[in-house]
C-alpha cells in the first residue's frame, strides 16, 4: 500500500485558489520590475520593516536578478566611504549605468531608524532617476550590515540596477558578512595606520578583494601601501625573499607580479591610490573591479566563490526562517523554558532539545493526511 502523502493547511488553500489566481503578480512586483521607483521605495520599506506580503515579491522577482554588479564598500570610519561611493555614483553614470546604492547606518537607540539618511548623503544625485539611494540601520545587527540588506539587494538588482553599492557602517573587524554578499569587497585604508595595519590584518583587510588607499595625498599613503603588500604577501604564504624589492636595510616592496605567478589561479588584491574628494583614481578601482569580476566569472575559483556566497545566503535566510516560525509555535513554552534556565533548575542545552522536540511534535500536528 502506498504511504499517505502528507500537506499542510497552506498547501490545502494553494490548491483550493482559482488557477487564474497564481497568475497574478505581486502589485510591487510588476511595477519594480517596470522601473518604478515609488514602488521598490515601498518594498524596501515593508522587507526594513519584515510586514505585509514582502516575501511573495521578493520570491517573485528573484528570476529577474543576477544581473546587476555588487560591490560591497568597507573600512574604519573617517577613512572616506561616503566620498570614494559618491565618486563611484558618479563614474557608473557617466557610463549610463543605472546605480543602486544601500548606505547601512548606525541605530538610533530611540527610534531605531537610521541616525544618518540618505537625505544628507549624496545629495547631488538626489534627483536623478538613474540612482536609487536607500539607507538601512543595522537595528543591533553584528557583521557591519543590516538584516535586510540582501533582500535590499535582490530588490534593486529587478528593479534594473546595472551597479549595486553597499556601505558598510564601518565599525572595524565586525563586518566580515559584507564578503558574504558583494561580489567585489573594497576595503577602503586611510594612510597613516603603520602598525594598526598588522593589528587589524585578521579582521576586515583579510575580506578585501580590492584595497584602495584613499586620502592618497597626504602623508604616509606610500608607506600605507607598503604595508598593504606585505600583508597580502604573508597572507597567501608568499613572503619570501624572491618577491621583494628595496634595499635589504631601507623601505621594501613587495613585487606583486611575481606574487601573482606563484599565487596561480587565487586572486590576489589588487591596491589603487586614489584621492576621492578630487576624484582621483576612481577609473584605475573601477578596472579593478572589472577584473575581479572577470575572474569571478571565469575561473573555477571564481565560480567556487561565487557558489559559496549563494550556498551562504541560502543557509541565512533558512535559519531566519526556521527560528521565527520555531519562535511563533512555541512560544509560550520558550519563555517558560527560559525562566526555569535563568533559575537555574535546567541547563539550556537540554532546555533547547526539549524546545526542538516541541517544536516538531507541533508542526507534525499541523500535517493534514491527503486521502
Amino acid at each position: 500500500m502506498r504511504a499517505k502523502q502528507l500537506a499542510t493547511c497552506d498547501d490545502l488553500r494553494a490548491l483550493a485558489r482559482p488557477t487564474h489566481e497564481c497568475q497574478v503578480m505581486h502589485p510591487l512586483s510588476e511595477k519594480i520590475l517596470n522601473g518604478d521607483p515609488r514602488s521598490l521605495a515601498r518594498l524596501l520599506r515593508a522587507i526594513d520593516d519584515r510586514q505585509g506580503s514582502y516575501l511573495v515579491a521578493l520570491a517573485e522577482l528573484y528570476p529577474h536578478t543576477g544581473r546587476a554588479k555588487i560591490l560591497g564598500i568597507t573600512g574604519n570610519p573617517g577613512a572616506g566611504k561616503s566620498t570614494l561611493t559618491d565618486r563611484l555614483i558618479s563614474h557608473y553614470r557617466k557610463l549610463s549605468n543605472k546605480v543602486g546604492v544601500i548606505a547601512v547606518d548606525p541605530t538610533s537607540p530611540f527610534t531605531g531608524g537610521a541616525i544618518l539618511g540618505d537625505r544628507i548623503r549624496m545629495q547631488q544625485h538626489a534627483l536623478d532617476e538613474g540612482v536609487f539611494i536607500r539607507s538601512l540601520a543595522t537595528r543591533g545587527n553584528l557583521g557591519g550590515i543590516s538584516r535586510s540588506t540582501a533582500d535590499s539587494v535582490h530588490a534593486l538588482d529587478a528593479w534594473g540596477a546595472d551597479v549595486i553599492l553597499v556601505e558598510t557602517v564601518g565599525v572595524g573587524q565586525d563586518e566580515l558578512d559584507i564578503a558574504r554578499l558583494a561580489q567585489s569587497t573594497i576595503v577602503v585604508v586611510p594612510p597613516g595606520l603603520g602598525d594598526e595595519v598588522q593589528a587589524i590584518k585578521a579582521g576586515i583587510l583579510e575580506i578585501a578583494d580590492i584595497f584602495v588607499v584613499n586620502k592618497a595625498d597626504r602623508e604616509g599613503a606610500d608607506a600605507t601601501v607598503r604595508d598593504l603588500e606585505s600583508m597580502i604577501a604573508m597572507g597567501h604564504e608568499l613572503h619570501h625573499s624572491g618577491v621583494r624589492k628595496g634595499a635589504h636595510h631601507g623601505p621594501q616592496r613587495v613585487d606583486l607580479e611575481a606574487l601573482q605567478a606563484l599565487a596561480g589561479d587565487e586572486w590576489l588584491p589588487p591596491i589603487v591610490k586614489a584621492v576621492a574628494s578630487r576624484g582621483q583614481g576612481i577609473g584605475e578601482l573601477c578596472e579593478a573591479v572589472e577584473r575581479h569580476r572577470t575572474f569571478l566569472f571565469n575561473s573555477p575559483v571564481g565560480e567556487q566563490r561565487r557558489r559559496e556566497r549563494h550556498a551562504s545566503e541560502l543557509s541565512k535566510i533558512f535559519a531566519t526562517s526556521l527560528i521565527e516560525r520555531a519562535m511563533q509555535s512555541i512560544a509560550g513554552q520558550f519563555d517558560d523554558a527560559s525562566r526555569e534556565v535563568f533559575l537555574r533548575r535546567q541547563d539550556p542545552y537540554s532546555a533547547a532539545r526539549e524546545l526542538i522536540a516541541a517544536f516538531l511534535s507541533h508542526e507534525s500536528s499541523q500535517l493534514i493526511p491527503i486521502p
